[in-house]
């Protein structure tokens, strides 16, 4: 079975973006000339995705605003022969040209898994793509691609996987393996943050998934943890893992590039910058005569 649908929960606060996400959500900062949220529809569209499910906070549907034709801005860059400009609007068009959009409301921040619940009545009986706001995946063949070819062969969830050094080990989910071919894993179990001596190998899980839905069967039926919240881990580690059903994981091709919190942010826009055909050479260039670096 093809996918043809993918979640976008895009409903958290922003915390780490504040005070600025009070006014602009995180998913709209720029990663060199595009919001972040422009970069995930696109390794959608590039991945055979029809339809997108957005989750949405209640005060976030700017986004939505985003990827609407704008005929006056485009009136107007036509009368001032603005055609540069124009072009870049185009392509957001053009982008957007043949998706279908559709959005959920998540009212309270009760977690991942709880955000991805809602957009239930959307994905039908049939596997969905998910895709966290947070994460862009630079790969010649894009993520969501490369993980539905997985679920072709195998028919059951998969988790996109990146290995990390040694250093980083401690600040994501670490999964314990058994490996089947390259790059290919079954998951034993998933340990959140772990020591380095409790890691169970140096393989991240990436917020790129296929979700099937007995994946859903069990988000409805998890119950919320200490914190209130319903996380997509704790349902594969806790629930669906320990009843013995199978999950996958891939080892994605590619350059993972975070946007969670203003650093990463900025290192993933100065990797993008410095490889963008337009601005690139210029910017290696300023670095050099500013001895910067």
């Amino acid at each position: 079975m093809e996918i043809k649908k993918a979640i976008i929960p895009i409903a958290g606060l922003g915390t780490r973006f504040l005070p600025l996400s009070k006014v602009v959500p995180k998913e709209l900062w720029p990663i060199v000339d595009a919001p972040i949220i422009q970069y995930i529809i696109s390794e959608a569209k590039q991945s055979g995705i029809k339809e997108i499910i957005f989750v949405l906070k209640p005060e976030n549907k700017k986004i939505l605003d985003y990827l609407k034709p704008c005929p006056k801005i485009e009136k107007i860059l036509k009368e001032k022969k603005k055609e540069d400009i124009l072009f870049e609007v185009k392509n957001l068009e053009e982008l957007c040209k043949n998706l279908s959009f559709s959005y959920v409301m998540q009212k309270e921040p009760l977690g991942d898994g709880h955000a991805i619940l809602q957009a239930a009545k959307f994905t039908g009986d049939e596997p969905v793509a998910c895709m966290f706001g947070d994460d862009i995946i630079d790969s010649k063949i894009p993520g969501v691609f490369q993980l539905a070819k997985v679920f072709k062969t195998c028919q059951k969830p998969v988790i996109a996987l990146n290995r990390q050094p040694k250093e980083k080990i401690p600040h994501y989910g670490i999964v314990s393996v058994e490996k089947i071919a390259n790059r290919f894993f079954k998951i034993k179990k998933i340990i959140e943050k772990p020591s380095l001596e409790q890691a169970p190998s140096d393989l991240a899980v990436i917020g790129r998934y296929i979700l099937t839905p007995e994946v859903f069967d069990y988000l409805k039926k998890a119950r919320p943890s200490k914190k209130d919240e319903i996380i997509l881990a704790e349902v594969f580690n806790n629930y669906m893992l320990r009843d013995g059903k199978v999950i996958y994981g891939y080892e994605l091709e590619g350059k993972w590039l975070e946007c969670g919190d203003k650093l990463r942010w900025l290192k993933s826009n100065l990797y993008l910058s410095l490889k963008h055909p337009q601005y690139g050479p210029e910017l290696k260039d300023y670095l050099k005569e500013s001895k910067i670096i």
